[in-house]
């Protein structure tokens, strides 16, 4: 997917080098942080160079997206597929900076990205994960039309404490009713 996606709101596009300075203040607060398996904190401008290096180029399954405003072009988050091929599903994964919370852009973003994943990849289905103390996170699942799959009880180590998280998903034929 090297093309942009669009949405009433939004752009879905590669990440460049010139990003880094918008998106390490963003990603890298702590309350963003709490909210996600794999972003590290503190976050640095060389966590954010390594990561962009990577999210350049869709590989190893991954499509990675920043997720920026029409209006202005500028960067308010990112989503990404992490793609299984050969069991046709992908995991969706998104963050947004805090001042960007509440506005519906999480979902606008993620509705385009389950679009892609279905139509232009193919899949069977697409799976999230979120921690059972971020539900608002599976507010944005549910709105979706993903449905609560299960809660997987301390499974993950999140800052020296076990987390409970809450796995949803959606399949493609329950996605195109809803199309």
């Amino acid at each position: 997917m090297n093309r942009a996606l669009e949405t009433a709101r939004l752009t879905l596009r590669q990440y460049r080098e010139d990003d880094i300075a918008e998106l390490v203040p963003l990603i890298g607060t702590r309350e963003v942080a709490a909210t996600t398996l794999r972003i590290p904190h503190p976050y640095t401008a060389q966590d954010a160079r390594e990561y962009i290096a990577k999210a350049k180029v869709d590989c190893d399954g991954q499509v990675r997206r920043a997720i920026t405003l029409r209006t202005d072009g500028r960067l308010i988050g990112g989503i990404g597929l992490a793609v299984d091929e050969q069991h046709q599903h992908a995991e969706l994964g998104y963050w947004l900076g805090i001042s960007y919370w509440g506005n519906g852009y999480a979902t606008e973003a993620a509705r385009a990205m389950l679009h892609y994943g279905f139509e232009t990849l193919g899949l069977q289905r697409v799976f999230a994960l979120h921690f059972a103390h971020n539900p608002a996170s599976g507010r944005i699942l549910q709105k979706l039309g993903m449905r609560h799959e299960g809660c997987q009880r301390e499974h993950i180590l999140k800052w020296e404490r076990f987390v409970d998280i809450e796995l949803y998903g959606i399949l493609r034929k329950e996605w195109e009713r809803r199309e």
